[in-house]
C-alpha cells in the first residue's frame, strides 16, 4: 500500500494498514470486529504527513485509546496529492469563502483538495464511521479557531477546515472532536461516551426490530440521557412510547436524532448528581441505615467537587450486584465506557 493511501489501521499498531481487504479502508469479508470506526487525522497516529515530513503524534489517541477503536485515516492535503514535503497552505480570503492558498507563492490549491475531500467523503459512507478525531487548527482539519487570512495578510480565529466542515455538515450527529480538546476530562469522556452509544444504536438499528426492542433499547439509556438533557429524555420517551402509531422508518430516525443530540449536551455534576440519588433510590429497600447513609454521602461529596465520579458511581454499582438488581445493572450509566481508560476518574 503506497504511504499516501487513505487506509484503516489496526489500532494496536499505529501507523500500520490492517491485514484484510482489498480496498483502502473496506472492512474485510467476514469481519466480526465489534470495535467502533472512528476517523483520524493521519497526522495524529504519527505519520510523517504533514508539510514538512513531520507528524503530530498524540499519545492519547495511540496508546490509551486505539485498542477500542479502528482507526480510519484521513490527509486530504496528501488525497489531494500535495505530497511531502509541501508548501504550507492557509485558507485566505472574504469572511464566509476562505479559499486554500500557498502560505508563499499564493497558489490556489481549494479544487484540488475539495475533489479530494468528496471523493473521501464519499469513500467513508460506507464505513459506519462512529467518530472523528481531527487536527485542530488545520486549514483542512481544523474544526474551529482556524486562522484566516485576509487580503492585507492579517489573520482571525474564526475558520473551519475544509474538510472539517464538510464532514460535520454532512453528518451533524457523528461524534467529532479536536485533538487538543480530548485534552480536557470532560470533553474526552463525552466524545468517547457519543462514539460508543452511536455503536450501540446502530447495532441495535441492524437488529430485529419490535417495538419492545426500542423500549429495552431505552429503558437501559434512560440515566445516561437523563445526566445530559433532562429536555430530551422526555421527548425520547415520547418517541419511545408513540413507536407503534408512528411507524418503524419515523421512530428510528426521530430516536436517532433525539439521542445522539441529548448525549452531545455537557452534563454536569449537578445533572450526575441527580441521576446519582435516583439510582439510589432504588437501593432504598434493601440498604440498612448505615449503607444508604454512606450512599448519599457520597453523592454529595461528588456534587459539591470533593470527589470524582466514579467513587458515587462504583458505589452503586456494587450495591446493584449485590442486591442482584437487574434494572440498576442493565443502566449504561454505571457503565458507559471501557474501565481502562479511567475517564470517570477526572470528572
Amino acid at each position: 500500500m503506497r504511504p499516501d493511501t487513505p487506509a484503516e489501521m489496526s489500532s494496536g499498531s499505529p501507523g500500520a494498514p490492517a491485514a484484510g481487504g482489498s480496498t483502502p479502508g473496506a472492512p474485510a469479508a467476514g469481519d466480526s470486529d465489534s470495535r467502533p470506526r472512528v476517523g483520524i487525522s493521519r497526522c495524529l497516529l504519527g505519520e510523517p504527513v504533514r508539510f514538512d515530513g513531520g507528524h503530530k503524534r498524540n499519545l492519547f489517541v495511540t496508546e490509551m485509546l486505539a485498542p477500542h477503536v479502528r482507526w480510519i485515516t484521513v490527509c486530504p492535503e496528501m488525497e489531494a496529492g500535495l505530497g511531502v514535503p509541501r508548501e504550507p497552505i492557509r485558507l485566505a480570503g472574504p469572511a464566509g469563502a476562505p479559499r486554500l492558498v500557498g502560505s508563499r507563492t499564493g497558489i490556489d490549491r481549494t479544487g484540488a483538495v475539495d475533489a479530494a475531500i468528496a471523493s473521501r467523503l464519499d469513500g467513508l459512507e460506507r464505513l459506519d464511521l462512529c467518530g472523528f478525531v481531527l487536527k485542530k487548527v488545520s486549514p483542512t482539519c481544523g474544526m474551529e479557531r482556524v486562522k484566516v487570512y485576509s487580503e492585507t495578510g492579517i489573520s482571525n480565529r474564526d475558520g473551519v477546515g475544509r474538510f472539517a466542515a464538510e464532514l460535520m455538515r454532512r453528518w451533524p450527529l457523528l461524534p467529532v472532536e479536536e485533538e487538543g480538546r480530548l485534552n480536557d476530562p470532560v470533553l474526552r469522556e463525552n466524545f468517547i461516551e457519543r462514539v460508543l452509544a452511536l455503536r450501540s444504536w446502530k447495532d441495535f438499528k441492524t437488529g430485529r426490530y419490535s417495538v419492545g426492542a426500542l423500549v429495552a433499547f431505552h429503558t437501559g439509556r434512560k440515566f445516561q440521557i437523563l445526566s445530559h438533557s433532562p429536555r430530551l429524555y422526555r421527548e425520547l420517551g415520547r418517541v419511545a412510547a408513540r413507536a407503534r402509531e408512528a411507524g418503524r422508518e419515523a421512530t428510528l430516525a426521530r430516536y436517532e436524532e433525539l439521542f445522539m443530540r441529548s448525549l452531545a449536551e455537557p452534563t454536569t455534576r449537578k445533572r450526575h448528581a441527580n441521576v446519582l440519588f435516583h439510582l439510589a433510590g432504588f437501593l432504598r429497600g434493601g440498604l440498612d441505615p448505615e449503607r444508604r447513609r454512606e450512599t448519599l454521602e457520597l453523592i454529595e461529596d461528588y456534587r459539591r467537587g470533593l470527589l470524582p465520579l466514579v467513587v458515587p458511581v462504583t458505589l452503586i454499582r456494587h450495591h446493584a450486584r449485590v442486591l442482584a438488581s437487574g434494572y440498576l445493572l442493565g443502566q449504561v450509566y454505571l457503565d458507559p465506557h471501557p474501565k481502562d481508560l479511567m475517564l470517570r476518574n477526572h470528572v
